[in-house]
């Protein structure tokens, strides 16, 4: 305090004087109490909610007026709030004052915690307001928010008295001129589509395409579904605020992020200069996507690390995802929450692998032989412009160019027998089943085709033009919700006139495809179900599980894979077989059909009654009570936003190349608040030599990734060759985690080298912080700046002094004796939040060897720190304060860490001018910093808290 400090001197220097007068003297007290609290020892907990208390003042701030969100409209008396474990409280409060604040929010909380909830308590909110509320999601998703909506009068609806009263439209519905939407049943011509107040989007990722228009070919103007989204709905008629439910990962393309981040600033780029001072939204996730591009690339950074990349980026990155994101992962809610009062996670037994024969009777080739062959085939019917005579090549490359920019048609088709070769391997690798019919029907298009170009030639005929189109493989052989149906549409609408192409080249190697192809035929059809080794292996493990399950009574197995056809297959040969010998009854849950032989024949009451328990099925009038759903066959329509968690145990049938699909498809069962103490993972893998699996997977998949990158005209900063390079890359790092799902269940967090939303968002400690405002909020005002306390490393000698929690491997890695020191800028520093995200406070972890662990550019990973060493530590650690005072001589001595402190600074200062500098070569518009905000010596610093670890 300046009034203290001036008046310090004046009090000892009149003290020996006059000590009565000094005695009456109100400024003398105040200054014994103060000294008094820099010498006491201090309890780690209070340091670190000191440090919150100071570096999140702006936030009190807005707090203290009573925040955004308005509490007299009756939302906390609703049945949604009630319902609610308070993580989810937390996270819907914190989204509707983004919403309130900034017109939008993205909430990114990871699989199985329950975005659903936390999204109908935003809604609830703002229908108190009288907001007119549109849900637009997943033609899959429908019944997760139909069942809440008052109007369909739903007797599953857990929530009657709320009295829901949103729209719900598919996102297919985007772009639809005309006709009725199957969701509640809206005639599409006469919709108002700017009347709403509020938009929910679920699974919003799936909008990741640029709003672009096109002019058909009858002169009418044709938007996407992202820019009918962005025109018709959240531009159009009233002021409209957005809500997204999205998986987003910070990945090497910030494509999906930046475009979603545009929803909801309705394309603005300086929407978020009033609040958070950044000018330019799109140049900062520019910048932000050069240096992903730059940290992701081996050859420039061959040892990267997350450190390195939370330096180079623009603050303005971090402060957009803080602002406009809430993403909680399973790790902080354990954190963060009392998972003893919401319910715990299930305990992942490590995930068992099965490497199955095809054919019982050992007649079919192996996988690893097939892979060899199939790779060897021309596939002569999907490459038509291999035969295109010389002296008409440049017609068709002059068409191709007028549908897809940078490739040649040769490429793409090119492309599309990869993508033919890889959809065998993967058919054949799901069932023997859907491998048959995928053979069956290639060889009768090669037929097809065959039978053209004879009678064609017979005839004699001037002109015969053939599209591509009749070429693409029919729409059920490929995945339910495949991640690349962008790239089976590439160049599929040009046109060729069988006079333009060598046809006997072209007959000849059709005629040997057919060949080929019918010989795999021929040996698939002899694999009959009672030869089907994987099918035998597959009930033999459902088998093995009744008889002994994980859990007591726990008889619930999900099966999924990715093709429709095997999981027919797989009910046809399973359902009467469950009923016979285990007494149990299955089901079917495919994209477009369902099967049962228990209960009514539709996608909710199959979920119903296989999960009764999550569902609440005991409340629901007219629901079956006796009886339940005991094995589930599904395809990867239910691998998102859905609650199994009374199951415990899931097989993939096949492996979704994608191990993102995986690990979705596992947050079915494996969910905070189930019955099951332990849950299982089985997967079938095609053969045991996983790295001749996944260097074939590679090869062929990098080419697919290319297509889809160039296909949805993405204005890419890099050419082609380093867009292969940052795919290969990618993929490496995807089958690095395939490899990791055979010996464990991994958290989508751990996906992008561990990258990811929740990195960039600091909500989870200002919450904490509130919290413990409640009864502290007197004594931190109060407490002045440079507080200590000393704690144990988990790596160092006194590790043992701590009680309450134990840490990870990586935990003890990096927490090393050190300092945690948190420190404030003196005097004006308007204006650096773009260099420094925390300003005007700054964040260091320095160790006692002078290596800075983490600097100020690492203040989420800073303060998860400070929170795992301090976290209900509510008094000292009196033998780590008397070595301490012994080694400083009861302060006197401070060298030692005198020394770290300039350290620190330097390092502060270094990082401070650099990423300065870097604005000014990244950013047309950006000024230098002035030299009265420069930070340039130890005297530009104020000291707030600092933590010793020892």
């Amino acid at each position: 305090d300046p009034t203290l400090s001036t008046k310090h001197g004046d009090c000892f220097s009149i003290f020996f004087k006059d000590q009565e007068t000094i005695l009456l003297d109100p400024i003398f007290y105040t200054l014994l109490k103060y000294l008094e609290q820099l010498y006491i020892e201090n309890e780690p907990e209070f340091i670190y909610f000191k440090t919150l208390f100071h570096i999140f003042e702006s936030y009190l701030d807005e707090n203290k007026e009573g925040g955004l969100l308005n509490e007299r409209t009756g939302f906390f008396d609703s049945e949604i709030w009630h319902i609610l474990y308070d993580f989810q409280k937390d996270g819907a409060k914190g989204a509707i004052n983004k919403v309130l604040k900034h017109n939008g929010c993205i909430i990114a909380d990871s699989v199985g915690l329950g975005k659903t909830y936390e999204a109908l308590a935003v809604i609830k909110y703002f229908e108190l307001l009288n907001n007119r509320v549109l849900v637009i999601c997943p033609k899959k998703l429908t019944g997760n928010w139909t069942i809440y909506q008052a109007s369909q009068n739903h007797t599953l609806n857990p929530f009657k008295k709320d009295r829901f009263n949103y729209t719900v439209l598919y996102h297919t519905d985007m772009a639809r001129k005309s006709g009725y939407s199957d969701a509640n049943g809206i005639d599409l011509e006469n919709f108002n589509w700017g009347a709403y107040d509020l938009v929910v989007i679920d699974e919003s990722h799936n909008f990741r395409g640029n709003p672009v228009e096109k002019i058909e070919n009858d002169g009418s103007l044709k938007m996407n579904r992202a820019k009918w989204l962005m025109e018709k709905v959240i531009k159009s008629g009233v002021k409209t605020k957005v809500l997204m439910l999205s998986a987003t990962p910070v990945n090497n393309s910030l494509r999906d992020l930046r475009n979603q981040i545009a929803f909801i600033t309705e394309g603005k780029d300086d929407a978020l200069f009033e609040y958070c001072k950044i000018k330019d939204i799109a140049l900062t996730l520019k910048n932000a996507q050069t240096h992903f591009t730059n940290w992701a690339d081996p050859r420039k950074n061959p040892k990267r690390n997350m450190k390195q990349l939370l330096e180079r980026l623009d603050s303005a990155f971090f402060k957009i995802l803080d602002e406009l994101t809430i993403a909680r992962s399973r790790k902080h809610i354990i954190g963060f929450y009392n998972i003893a009062a919401i319910g715990k996670f299930p305990e992942r037994n490590k995930p068992h692998s099965v490497y199955p024969e095809i054919d019982l009777n050992g007649r079919f080739p192996s996988y690893d032989r097939l892979n060899k062959q199939i790779l060897e085939y021309r596939l002569a019917v999907f490459n038509p412009s291999a035969y295109v005579k010389p002296e008409k090549q440049k017609k068709y490359e002059d068409l191709a160019k007028t549908q897809v920019l940078e490739f040649k048609q040769a490429d793409r088709e090119n492309f599309l027998i990869g993508m033919m070769k890889i959809n065998y391997l993967k058919r054949l690798e799901s069932s023997i089943e859907s491998f048959e019919i995928s053979m069956d029907r290639t060889i009768k298009k090669i037929e097809n085709f065959i039978g053209k170009i004879e009678e064609f030639q017979k005839l004699k005929s001037k002109t015969q033009e053939e599209s591509l189109e009749n070429f693409q493989p029919d729409e059920d052989e490929i995945e339910e919700n495949a991640d690349d149906l962008e790239q089976w549409q590439v160049g599929k609408k040009l046109k060729f006139d069988l006079t333009d192409l060598e046809l006997e080249e072209w007959l000849k190697d059709l005629k040997k495809d057919k060949e080929a192809l019918s010989g795999l035929y021929n040996n698939a059809i002899a694999v009959t179900p009672d030869r089907d080794a994987k099918l035998a292996e597959l009930k033999k493990l459902i088998k093995e599980k009744i008889s002994s399950p994980l859990n007591a009574e726990n008889k619930k197995v999900v099966i999924f894979t990715a093709f429709a056809d095997t999981a027919q297959y797989l009910y046809k040969n399973i359902k009467e077989w469950c009923q016979k010998e285990l007494k149990l009854h299955c089901a079917l849950v495919c994209g477009s059909f369902t099967q049962t032989s228990f209960g009514k024949n539709d996608y909710d009451s199959i979920l119903l009654n296989f999960s009764p328990v999550s569902k609440n099925r005991a409340k629901m009038t007219g629901a079956p009570q006796s009886e339940e759903i005991d094995i589930l066959i599904a395809t990867d329509c239910i691998s998102e936003g859905q609650n199994l968690q009374d199951c415990d145990f899931l097989i993939n049938y096949d492996i979704h190349w994608n191990p993102v699909r995986i690990i979705q498809r596992f947050g079915r069962i494996d969910r905070l608040g189930s019955k099951n103490s332990h849950i299982q993972l089985v997967n079938f893998w095609p053969t045991k030599d996983l790295d001749n699996y996944i260097n074939l997977k590679e090869r062929v998949e990098a080419r697919m990734a290319l297509v889809d990158v160039t296909a949805t005209g993405e204005d890419n900063i890099l050419n082609t060759e380093q867009i292969q390079e940052l795919i290969s890359d990618d993929l490496k790092y995807r089958n690095q985690q395939l490899k990791k799902l055979k010996e464990e269940v991994l958290d989508l967090e751990d996906m992008n080298e561990t990258v990811s939303l929740t990195d960039f968002t600091l909500d989870d400690f200002r919450i904490e912080l509130l919290n413990f405002l409640e009864n502290n909020r007197k004594r931190l005002n109060e407490a002045p700046f440079g507080l200590y306390a000393v704690v144990p490393s988990p790596s160092g000698e006194h590790a043992g002094l701590i009680e309450s929690r134990s840490f990870s491997e990586s935990e003890r890695d990096i927490i090393k004796p050190g300092v945690v020191f948190c420190l404030k800028q003196k005097g004006e520093s308007d204006g650096n939040e773009e260099v420094n995200p925390l300003n005007p406070y700054f964040l260091v972890y320095i160790r006692n060897d002078g290596t800075v662990r983490f600097n100020y550019t690492n203040a989420k990973q800073i303060l998860e720190i400070y929170r795992l060493m301090c976290q209900e530590r509510a008094k000292p650690y009196e033998t780590l304060c008397e070595l301490f005072n012994a080694e400083t001589n009861n302060g006197e001595k401070m060298g030692a860490y005198t020394e770290l402190l300039k350290k620190a600074v330097d390092e502060i200062i270094r990082i401070f001018k650099k990423r300065g500098n870097q604005r000014l070569t990244s950013d047309r518009g950006a000024l230098l910093i002035p030299s009265s905000k420069q930070l340039n010596e130890m005297e530009n610093f104020e000291f707030v808290t600092w933590l010793i670890v020892r």
